[in-house]
This record gives C-alpha cells, sequence and structure tokens, in this order.
C-alpha cells in the first residue's frame, strides 16, 4: 500500500500552569502511525485516552494548551515528503482543505449560525480556491450537494433550520468540496439518532469509495467502525496499544484490552452475560512507567510494571504492544 501521511513518534501533551503548578496531561505519548492510500483507518478506544488529540495533531490544529513536544508528522505529496509540524502557517493553508480536510464534532463548531449555508460555501470557496469565478461557484457547490444527497435549496437556509443529521452532511460536504486526499472526521455521528448515524456512515462511505482517498475515522463506537473501516488502531492512555484490519481486530484480538474492548459489545442473539474491563484507565497527569493496563490486567507480571511492551508485529499486518501476544503467541483471553 501507498502511505500518504505517516506520524513518528509524536508526543503531544496538555500543559497548564495553575497557582504556579505546572499540570501536564500526557494525551498522545510517543504513537506512531501510518495512514494509506485509498482506505478507512478506524482509531478507536475509550473516552479520554487521547483520539482526538491524536487526530488533531496529524491534521495540524495545534493550539495551546496543547502542545507536540516531539515526533513529526509527514505528508507524501508528489513524490516529496512534506514536515506538515514544521511548516508556517501561510504554507499550510495551500494545503489545508485541499489536501488534508476536517469533520469535527459538531456541525455547529463550522456552520455560523448567522449566516445562510450560501455564504459559508462561498467564504470557504473564496479562500482556498480564490480563482473561482461567481459563474463556476453554483455549479460546483449544487453538484457537490447533490452527489451526496443534498438538495440545493439548504443553501438558502440557516443552519437552525436544518435537523441535526442535514447540518451534518452540510458539514461533510463542506469538508470534501475540495476532494483533499486525506479525510478527518473526529466523532462524525456524534448526538445522532441510528437512522441519521447510518446516514452519515453511508455518506462517508460512497465519499471514500468514489474519490479513493483516505478517511480516518475517530469514534468510540465500534459498531461504526466494524461497519465502516478497514483498519483499526486501537488507543489506550495516549498510546496505540494494537493495530490490525477490521476483521483481525474482531475475530481475533491480541491486547487484552481490546479483548474486553470487542467481548463487551452486546450480540444480536446473544443474550450472555456481557464482561467490561475492570478497573479504570490510570490518570494521564502521572502515567505508570510500565504497561498502562497494568492495573487491569489478569495477564500482568512483574515486568510489565517495569517496562513499557513497544509496538511490534506479530503478522505482516497486525501490530501489538503486550508482552503476552509478542512472547507467549497466545490469545489475550
Amino acid at each position: 500500500m501507498t502511505t500518504v501521511l505517516e506520524g513518528k513518534n509524536l508526543r503531544a501533551y496538555y500543559m497548564t500552569k495553575s497557582y504556579g503548578i505546572q499540570r501536564t496531561v500526557h494525551a498522545v505519548d510517543d504513537v506512531s502511525i501510518e495512514i494509506n492510500q485509498d482506505e478507512i483507518l478506524g482509531i478507536a478506544g475509550e473516552s479520554g485516552c487521547g483520539k482526538s488529540t491524536l487526530l488533531k495533531v496529524l491534521f495540524g490544529i495545534i493550539k495551546p494548551p496543547l502542545q507536540v513536544v516531539n515526533g513529526n508528522v509527514g505528508y507524501y505529496h508528489n513524490n516529496a515528503e512534506i514536515d506538515l509540524l514544521g511548516l508556517s502557517d501561510d504554507e499550510y493553508r495551500q494545503i489545508r482543505w485541499k489536501e488534508l480536510s476536517y469533520i469535527p464534532q459538531g456541525s455547529m463548531s463550522v456552520l455560523n449560525p448567522l449566516r445562510r449555508i450560501r455564504k459559508t460555501f462561498q467564504d470557504f470557496i473564496e479562500t482556498h480556491r480564490p480563482q473561482t469565478t461567481k459563474q463556476e461557484f453554483e455549479p460546483l457547490v449544487t453538484n457537490h450537494l447533490g452527489g451526496l444527497g443534498l438538495p440545493a435549496e439548504v443553501l438558502d437556509a440557516y443552519p437552525h433550520q436544518l435537523s441535526g443529521g442535514m447540518r451534518q452532511r452540510v458539514t461533510i460536504a463542506l469538508a470534501t468540496i475540495l476532494k483533499p486526499r486525506v479525510i478527518f472526521a473526529d466523532e462524525p455521528t456524534t448526538a445522532l439518532d441510528v437512522i441519521v448515524q447510518s446516514g452519515v456512515i453511508d455518506l462517508l462511505r460512497t465519499i471514500q469509495k468514489e474519490e479513493k482517498n483516505s478517511l480516518v475515522l475517530v469514534t468510540h463506537d465500534m459498531g461504526i467502525h466494524a461497519n465502516l473501516a478497514d483498519r483499526i488502531a486501537i488507543m489506550y492512555a495516549g498510546q496505540i496499544i494494537e493495530e490490525a484490519p477490521t476483521e483481525k481486530i474482531f475475530g481475533n484480538p491480541q491486547h487484552p484490552y481490546t479483548y474486553y474492548l470487542i467481548h463487551s459489545l452486546p450480540r444480536i442473539g446473544d443474550k450472555s452475560y456481557r464482561i467490561s474491563s475492570p478497573g479504570r484507565p490510570p490518570s494521564l497527569l502521572d502515567p505508570p512507567v510500565g504497561c498502562r493496563f497494568l492495573d487491569r490486567c489478569e495477564h500482568r507480571t512483574d515486568r510489565c510494571k517495569q517496562h513499557r511492551p513497544p509496538l511490534v508485529n506479530i503478522a505482516d499486518d497486525h501490530k501489538v504492544a503486550c508482552f503476552l501476544a509478542t512472547e507467549e503467541g497466545t490469545h489475550a483471553s
């Protein structure tokens, strides 16, 4: 597969100071990840594990108190690697939205409640594709909306006049109108009912299939990952602890946390008692030295207390950060 974007050894912390006391939240702590051309990569894990922060770093939304203290993000374009974190604001503006795009949590964080949808699209196109004429604007936008199943009438509406699902579709249309190579989607179905969620998922799948671009999807909903993702990276306490094709994550999880995550899900026709992982994640203000799943793992050993298990290949397409899986070759169960 062709890699289009790669994060290497990323450490991104939230640093705050209150009453003279420095606090550092290790939200993303030594994460390396590759995004391949023409794939849907899912990033899964509990709330607070660092999924959204990792997405922001990969896209370049880095605002205080968030700071990147180590690592780089390489974007591969025209046979060259561009260091995204090393670009100036003006340089990155030439790439953002045209090459890399972002769908944030909540459509109202994108859509101005005082402007009609048409004006939002006009401002967006004028900023990122200023050579577009007024004559070209109308067919460009209406054809794009129509291709995504949205009527042209939404252009004359204010955001509050649309349903939550419709606003989210408009947000997706805005993020994809310039046909970017990589789309980052942060919890795109949050606060939507099941039927509307299904429509949004189908829309994302359609866009990716037609454009052959890469979609990076963050959500804690494993059902969405099962239906949409080609490959899944499991995050826990600021680190990636397992990464594999979707069928392997669900069919043969190797990390104890992944095993609990999969087997806690309800299944149609299965009325047996579901078991979730005991305990709670460690504080990212003071993460443990060794394995961060240590206190919740029934397989822990003294080595797990002293050493962090590295993320290594146990197969060509399967990575795990667990001594149990890498040394003994046994199932996480």
